[in-house]
């Protein structure tokens, strides 16, 4: 497939089928400690973005005070439970994302939010720096009308600060959580596991101011 073709999204009927088996993960973060999937009887909230390379945005993640876990993924295309060879095709559509489970007590979405900006550059289109793809483009995914609400207000105040900088347009898609795909066990934590590992991020060096 060529560079153009990695750069489109492919439609339903053309993306690969996928499975129904979900990718195997661990049961326990590597680095937290905490569960891995989604304990209902907890009151966390859950963010989803997308800002290139997964194995980076996740280290940004985990760090974070009141954030109770972390999981990378595949989120916004159609292939049922791909593989990362899949998803590097560009033939299933979907992003390389990190699931957040936050305390909202402890830190809030806006505050999330500012990680997202502030750690990428929102601006490339379908790439982040060196890594060139459909998986690799910003993204928000929103879970209820309120995590959309502040999501598009934070991109306004975003784009007036790069344009206030002569900076370019941000790209980022903001659309509604499709479903959550974990991606292959040794994905997970991987800077944690493989510290001299690499993932190309970089941000802008502009500030996204959090505000009430």
């Amino acid at each position: 497939m060529g560079l153009r073709e990695k750069q489109s999204i492919p439609s339903l009927v053309d993306a690969l089928p996928g499975r129904t088996q979900a990718m195997p993960v661990a049961e326990t973060h590597f680095v937290l400690g905490t569960q891995m999937q989604p304990d209902t009887t907890l009151a966390m909230h859950q963010a989803l973005f997308g800002m290139g390379c997964f194995w980076g945005v996740e280290r940004y993640y985990w760090q974070v005070e009141g954030v109770y876990t972390t999981a990378v993924g595949y989120a916004g295309g159609h292939t049922p439970n791909p593989s990362y060879q899949e998803v590097c095709s560009g033939m299933t559509g979907h992003n390389e994302v990190v699931r957040v489970l936050f305390d909202p007590t402890l830190v809030s979405y806006r505050e999330l939010l500012q990680v997202f900006w502030e750690g990428h550059d929102p601006t490339q289109g379908m790439r982040q720096g060196n890594d060139i793809g459909t998986q690799y483009r910003s993204g928000i995914y929103c879970f209820d009308d309120p995590q959309m609400a502040e999501a598009r207000r934070s991109q306004t105040e975003y784009q007036n600060a790069l344009t206030a900088a002569g900076l370019g347009s941000v790209t980022s898609e903001i659309v509604s959580a499709s479903p959550f795909y974990f991606a292959e066990d040794y994905h997970q934590q991987y800077l944690a596991k493989v510290p001299g590992g690499y993932c190309g991020m970089g941000g802008t060096g502009v500030r996204c101011a959090v505000t009430a």
